[in-house]
């Protein structure tokens, strides 16, 4: 009896093998299968344990675990609704956004669960139209997928993303590691272009114009981004360890396989902002595309310059700025926590120089750090964003479970590795869904939110429509605590109205879109 209970043991334990190592609905089980079921067990009890003996669902960094369950559930279209209150320390937290709702509007918010998933909301400006670019165009998505590199990225995760992407309508940025094959699965791109010029540098590692075009003209890239930093590691280049550097890769950017990639902190093709502006007309010149910039904020010269000599004739279409608290692959500690303004202090400081030299107009703002969650990426239109990126919120919705060993290629969910176990547990058409979900249930909220502040776009919200609170001392409007001016943080009255027309055309024909309202 005994041998006989341990056979029959033995072969539900090897059914359950056979069934994690076919199945495709989760990562972690097809590549620890069995074992695996345990992360499951513990994540299940993980509210009870923490309750009791170790934290609260909103102390885990650098996402809580009500943040990660918000992503997870949106991305399988489940119930992301919380129930018994926020258990969010209000009474005792400083710089606590709070959306101020009005009373009366001319339109509710729909109620239904997953009303909107399915309503377009597209960018309030037409990125590029300032200075007539021939790809000038409306990005179809204020939410779109922000640059992480093929290499950084497994390529199952790369398919994921781009597929979710084209699901979604949004656009997905390759990040400074080239266009890869797996960016080419019908969703629109931004190219970035890095330090290292990988995808359109020559044998010796130098800009090549050609190559740049013959790379856009091949795949629906819509416009290009000039990489000057990112928030997680300012003022370093990219850093890909060769242990993630396979053969594919190594051909796809030019360089040894093997060998850890380090990028240049600073382009070579341009030394200053004059020179960095003439890059910027001349690339926009070749491709016909729109042409901007990503940042992260510190020394506030840089910024300054850019401003005085910007003129109609030579400017950039767009401005991508990424806060401190951005995520990375790899960044030395001290990169990663001490370097580079957060978002919210980061974006403001820019955005109020343009603000001041009327230039806001002009150009498409873009936002990134932790801006995938509805509450940061409100504060963050409020603030003057005309878009947002998703990065590693996007990583959550195709299966990461923030276990913080990107650098390791040791990624257990494989997302964040080269490891081919690791990788296949990934599986791609899956998880696009995954990630289109996860963006349109962004969406959703943020026109929800926005018609319950009386207005009909993201866009049009303003920094009086969002207060930070002072645990129950006091509140201060976004306006007055980063010292905006009237009309800051929100689109000029053309593209307004234009936007205004677009969302009624593209709502319920039985509700009508909100103008802006007063008082």
């Amino acid at each position: 009896m005994k041998w006989t209970l341990a056979a029959l043991g033995a072969a539900a334990l090897g059914g359950v093998a056979a069934r994690d190592l076919t199945q495709k609905q989760h990562a972690i089980t097809r590549n620890f299968p069995v074992v695996g079921h345990a992360r499951f067990f513990l994540e299940r009890i993980g509210p009870e344990l923490r309750q009791y003996i170790i934290s609260g669902n909103d102390v885990e960094r650098p996402f809580s675990r009500d943040q990660r369950r918000w992503v997870y559930a949106s991305s399988k279209l489940q119930n992301n609704y919380f129930g018994f209150g926020t258990d969010n320390d209000l009474e005792d937290k400083a710089g606590y956004p709070i959306i101020k709702h009005r009373t009366f509007a001319d339109v509710a918010p729909p109620t239904h669960s997953h009303t909107g998933e399915e309503t377009p909301l597209p960018c309030a400006k037409v990125i590029g139209a300032r200075r007539g670019r021939a790809g000038a165009f409306r990005p179809e998505s204020v939410v779109n997928i922000s640059g992480m590199s093929y290499g950084s990225l497994s390529r199952n995760a790369i398919v994921a993303l781009n597929k979710g992407a084209a699901l979604a309508g949004c656009l997905h940025n390759t990040g400074e590691g080239a266009l890869s094959p797996y960016h080419r699965q019908g969703g629109d791109l931004v190219f970035q272009i890095g330090t290292s010029y990988f995808g359109c540098r020559d044998e010796n590692g130098r800009f090549d114009v050609l190559r740049l075009k013959e790379l856009v003209a091949s795949a629906p890239v819509k416009m290009i981004e000039i990489k000057l930093s990112q928030g997680a590691k300012p003022g370093l280049g990219g850093m890909l360890p060769g242990v993630k550097v396979t053969e594919e890769i190594a051909q796809i950017r030019g360089i040894q396989p093997g060998i850890d990639c380090a990028s240049p902190s600073r382009h070579q093709v341009f030394h200053d902002v004059d020179s960095m502006l003439d890059f910027v007309e001349f690339v926009a010149t070749e491709t016909g595309l729109p042409v901007g910039i990503k940042s992260a904020v510190g020394n506030m010269d840089f910024w300054d310059e850019l401003i005085d000599q910007m003129s109609p004739d030579r400017m950039v279409d767009f401005i991508n700025i990424d806060g401190g608290e951005g995520g990375t692959g790899a960044a030395p500690l001290v990169f990663a926590d001490s370097v580079a303004f957060p978002f919210r202090v980061a974006f403001s400081k820019v955005y109020k120089r343009f603000a001041e030299a009327d230039l806001c107009d002009d150009i498409t703002f873009i936002g990134a750090g932790k801006l995938g969650l509805p509450d940061n990426a409100l504060v963050a239109f409020a603030l003057g964003c005309d878009m947002v990126n998703v990065g590693r919120e996007a990583m959550l919705s195709i299966g990461c479970i923030q276990a913080q060993k990107c650098h390791t290629d040791e990624c257990p969910a494989g997302v964040a590795t080269q490891n081919e176990w690791l990788m296949r547990g990934l599986d791609p058409t899956l998880k696009a869904a995954r990630c289109a979900n996860y963006i349109k249930t962004l969406r959703r909220d943020l026109l929800k939110v926005s018609e319950a502040v009386g207005v009909a776009h993201p866009g049009l919200i303003t920094a009086d429509d969002i207060d930070l609170i002072d645990g129950l001392l006091s509140s201060r409007p976004l306006r007055d605590v980063y010292g905006y001016g009237r009309q800051w943080g929100t689109v000029g009255p053309e593209a307004a109205e234009e936007i205004i027309r677009i969302m009624k055309q593209v709502g319920p024909a039985e509700e009508e879109v909100p103008t802006r309202r007063h008082g």
